[in-house]
């Protein structure tokens, strides 16, 4: 098993594949689905928050279902609750020509999903080639993480592409989440898959619930661990020490502050008022699984825009789950640092902080990669291949936008120079001039962040501009 399982993933629970498949009738009844409401009570009245966990499995042969195209998997079995899945391998380098389908059963009613697709295609969010993130030795190739809420066990089966399949992949929009049947077709014998698949399944933990907008309502109770302070340190002055969130700010309020911070010269006359912040701690950010320290660039000059490919599956309330799940599958799973985007917004518009290091700051991320440096990135929610994103969901992006480009004297209407790290669109060094407010398909051949997302960003340039008094 060793010899399989990368030691920092987490390991394979064989006590859990012994559970019955079909839970006791007491079990489900004792666990209805809760509303947000109640979730949200629950989260705040509850016992201290409880640590998340990753476990691997090993995907095997499935030689019943190679007929239909299907050559790894994993049959129907019982497993520990989680809320979020993704496959990893070996090789970071490696491609997946090849389609994952998942089903899960609910924990809350014990009825199983339909097939649900994987977003196969993530080696677009990563470091930059050959920085010390990208050159650590512990990242490994991955299909995009699936929100599917709290569930108790899984299915999972893998076909491969076809050579002409393979040389087409990439044009796709995503997942389509719908979670209609829909088995997979063409033959076993396609392109060969990575070595060394393994089904991540991702517990996110608990977390007490973030302060409603985002707004800062005082320091959480309980000791922070180094880490922790570290973290909300770097937000010094725009929020106490411990806070669930960054408040709100007015265009002139915003505009005294960095007059008082930075001087004359940055506080120009167009400066997007600061929006509310859920901060890392507000979200339930466990600061310990993340590396030590921060990592900056230069100046903002650019926001990538993105969709997390996780499915459109969730409520609000459950958002900081997702967020807490993307992190733990990013580190643990994945290899990186920390979650890789600068921001998230969700389908309320809500913002969050992502990559530690302080949110006025120019954090490094790992979201588009040759195109990290110089810029910040911004991930939505969900997946809008097929699904239009939410007006406050794009209204969030212009808000966060029209402030973090702000801070550096950057209109959102305009377009700006970046030197690629490398990438299969622009070799290494070259400069590209590019939206100031860009999807990720514009720095890297991928279908992200969805065409009906990548469709509504000349809105978001409009409202960032007037956020802005432009």
């Amino acid at each position: 098993m060793r010899g399989i399982l990368a030691p920092s993933i987490g390991v394979t629970c064989a006590a859990a594949l012994a559970l019955p498949l079909a839970p006791p009738a007491a079990a489900t009844a004792a666990r209805p689905a809760p509303t947000a409401e109640a979730a949200t009570r629950a989260a705040v009245t509850a016992e201290p928050p409880a640590p998340g966990s990753t476990r691997s499995l090993p995907l095997q042969p499935l030689n019943r279902e190679r007929a239909s195209g299907a050559v790894l998997g994993l049959t129907p079995r019982a497993v520990r609750d989680f809320s979020l899945l993704g496959v990893v391998w070996d090789d970071p380098a490696a491609e997946l020509h090849g389609r994952v389908q998942v089903r899960t059963r609910s924990a809350g009613t014990g009825a199983w999903s339909g097939w649900r697709d994987v977003e196969t295609h993530n080696a677009d969010h990563a470091a930059d080639p050959g920085t010390a993130e990208d050159t650590s030795g512990r990242v490994r190739g991955a299909t995009a993480p699936l929100w599917v809420g709290p569930s108790d066990a899984v299915e999972v089966r893998v076909r491969t592409d076809s050579p002409q399949e393979a040389g087409a992949s990439g044009a796709g929009d995503g997942p389509s989440g719908s979670g209609t049947e829909d088995g997979p077709t063409g033959s076993a014998d396609g392109v060969p898959l990575p070595s060394g698949m393994r089904l991540e399944l991702v517990d996110p933990g608990t977390a007490a619930a973030p302060p409603p907008g985002g707004a800062a309502d005082g320091p959480r109770t309980g000791a922070m661990s180094a880490e922790a302070t570290a973290a909300s340190a770097a937000n010094s002055g725009l929020a106490p020490l411990g806070a669930l969130g960054i408040p709100a700010l007015t265009r002139e309020q915003t505009r005294q502050e960095l007059l008082a911070a930075r001087g004359s010269a940055a506080a120009g006359p167009y400066v997007g008022p600061r929006p509310a912040i859920v901060t890392r701690r507000g979200w339930g950010a466990d600061e310990n699984l993340r590396e030590k320290g921060f990592v900056y660039t230069g100046k903002v000059k650019a926001a990538f825009v993105h969709h997390t490919a996780t499915g459109n599956n969730y409520t609000c309330a459950q958002a900081p789950s997702v967020i807490r799940g993307i992190y733990r599958y990013h580190v643990e799973s994945m290899g990186w640092r920390d979650i890789g985007y600068n921001f998230l917004v969700d389908k309320c518009g809500r913002i969050y902080e992502g990559r530690a290091g302080g949110v006025a700051k120019s954090v490094l991320g790992a979201h588009t990669l040759g195109f990290n440096g110089n810029t910040t990135g911004v991930a939505v929610i969900g997946s809008h291949g097929s699904k239009k994103p939410s007006s406050s969901a794009v209204k969030g992006i212009a808000r966060l936008a029209a402030w973090k480009l702000g801070l550096h004297g950057v209109n959102p209407r305009a377009k700006t120079y970046l030197k690629s790290g490398g990438g299969n669109l622009y070799r290494k060094g070259k400069k590209v001039r590019l939206d100031v407010i860009s999807g990720h398909r514009d720095g890297f051949n991928t279908s992200c962040p969805g065409g009906k997302l990548y469709g509504k960003l000349g809105s978001a340039r409009s409202k960032a501009a007037r956020y802005q008094g432009r």
